[in-house]
Order: C-alpha cells, then structure tokens, then sequence
C-alpha cells in the first residue's frame, strides 16, 4: 500500500511516473530549438524543398536542418520524397498524416505560450 499514495487526490505515485516517463518520451522526439518549427512549417506548406524549407526558418543552418529531418524522419513525422526521374533529381519533404496528430498539442502550446507572455508584461506573478 506504499505505493499507492494519492497525490492531490486523483493520481497516484505510479500513474504521475507514468506520465512523466510519457511527456519525457515526447520532449525527446519533438524537443530541441528547432523541431517543432520545421514540423510547423512543413504542415502548412505542401510539398517542401529543402532549401525553400530553410528559408522559411531563420537561423537555422543547413547541418542542423538536414540532421533534424532526418530525426523527424525516422520518428514518423516527415516524408522524403525523392524524384529521380527528373534532372537534377529533385528531393522533397512532406508532412506525415502522423505529425497531424501533434496540431492539437501545438496549438495548446501555443495558447500556454500567447498566456504565459501576457502574465509576464502583466507582472501576474
């Protein structure tokens, strides 16, 4: 019985190591400077080239967005496309059906984000 500490009355010790084993996994895969900006950009445009691709966000060199698409590409959130057929062979990125699952979260980031802002210029705190 140990173990089954209520923390506020609604979650108990394993369940909150639980979650936090969870958002650790996510913070891993979406976490970083960079990551979520090229997920971002990638869901609103449709077909992307690379370098259209790091233009579209500043700051980033073309090591890091290379190395960060490949992370984004082996974790299911990005879709190489490579055309060979044509000349030069032209190479493209897509955003996955799979990454559309992080809009929601996102977008409640961005509403944390836009509020935690206001609380700051309004000294909340």
């Amino acid at each position: 019985m140990k173990n089954k500490i209520l923390l506020d009355d609604h979650i108990t010790v394993e369940e909150c190591s639980g979650h936090l084993s969870s958002v650790e996994d996510a913070i891993y895969v979406i976490g970083g400077k960079w990551k979520l900006k090229i997920i971002i950009v990638l869901q609103e445009s449709s077909n992307i080239r690379f370098n259209e691709l790091q233009r579209k966000i500043p700051g980033i060199s073309a090591r890091v967005l290379s190395n960060e698409l490949k992370d984004l590409e082996l974790n299911g959130f990005v879709k190489r496309v490579v055309h060979a057929e044509q000349m030069p062979v032209i190479v493209e990125y897509i955003s996955t059906d799979y990454s559309k699952t992080l809009k929601p979260v996102i977008m409640a980031l961005s509403d944390w984000g836009r509020n935690h802002k206001n609380n700051i210029r309004e000294d909340v705190f």
